[in-house]
């Protein structure tokens, strides 16, 4: 569906002069249409409503029908607060694409979005019994990935990549503990940037832009929050194992606060741009940018695949 759809939205970009001008810090010769977010979401949103649909009519098998029946009435509210705010999301990156927000109207939006989120259910505990912590910590997380990914939108490939890869791995966790509609959830998403993918990496005819990094890292945030990745009735459970988001995300996390580091170092707001990511680090040591890019997933699949070992 995203494929399908993303050459109508470039040219809606390009008519509309929504595109990614060249310029500092940026290597693009040409204006470069800001579709990807757009394409995305679509490709999300209307695969979820027909299946939704599909449970409704009962026109999938009947047991498929009975477990998605399921999920879908014990997280209702969840789900609706997810759409919601992948679109609230990705009207908040499309604003920052045309209007280049201010970083505090920006941040507190996500934080905005990020409450509705934790109000409706889908909240981190980490076994505290506090209510108050568990808002704080969910929304510290979301905020925390979102922006994560969106700083990882430098280079052709890299944010979509690591999207694809922690979803995979979500989707993963997800459906070995029967958590069938997250798992689904999961792949869905992952399947929406791999069809975004061949327009952007190794060559991009497309951008993500900030409506897509936004979109990408708030659906990574609270699809890993769903997962049970601790339970009591696990063979050998382990508390720890509510940690496993941390290596599912880990090139974006540790990219996130090796640069933010760097930058109050050097005296300088931790949310100006700058060439100190991973993948300009490599570039600057001989890599070339897919080579970087290819790099950065593999430790991605690595990070995630010790999870499996834990």
């Amino acid at each position: 569906m995203t494929a399908g759809t993303l050459p109508l939205w470039r040219a809606w970009c390009e008519r509309h002069g929504w595109v990614d001008d060249p310029g500092h810090r940026k290597i693009h010769g040409t204006p470069i249409p800001l579709a990807g977010g757009l394409a995305v979401f679509t490709g999300m949103a209307v695969v979820v409503l027909g299946g939704m649909a599909a449970v409704q009519l009962r026109l999938l098998d009947p047991l498929a029908v009975d477990r998605l029946a399921y999920g879908l009435g014990r997280r209702r509210t969840e789900l609706a607060a997810i759409l919601v705010g992948a679109l609230a999301m990705l009207g908040l990156g499309a604003g920052d694409d045309r209007l280049e927000l201010r970083p505090a109207a920006k941040f507190a939006g996500q934080a905005a979005i990020a409450l509705l989120v934790a109000a409706s259910g889908v909240r981190v505990t980490l076994f505290v019994p506090s209510v108050a912590f568990s808002y704080g910590i969910t929304v510290l997380w979301i905020l925390s990935v979102t922006n994560a990914m969106n700083f990882n939108d430098n280079m052709n490939g890299l944010c979509a990549g690591l999207g694809v890869i922690g979803t995979g791995w979500i989707a993963w966790h997800a459906a070995s503990e029967g958590q069938y509609l997250v798992a689904l959830l999961s792949l869905l998403v992952a399947g929406a940037l791999l069809g975004f993918l061949p327009y952007n990496f190794p060559r991009a005819s497309v951008f993500l832009g900030d409506s897509g990094s936004h979109l990408t890292g708030f659906l990574l945030a609270v699809l890993s929050i769903l997962p049970h990745f601790y339970s009591a009735r696990q063979a050998a459970p382990s508390r720890w194992a509510v940690l496993y988001p941390l290596f599912l995300h880990a090139v974006p996390l540790a990219d996130l606060a090796s640069v933010v580091w760097i930058r109050t170092r050097a005296g300088r707001p931790f949310w100006i741009g700058d060439t100190n990511h991973f993948s300009h680090r490599l570039v600057r040591a001989g890599w070339s940018r897919p080579q970087a890019v290819l790099l950065l997933w593999a430790v991605a699949l690595a990070a995630g695949a010790v999870t499996l070992v834990l």
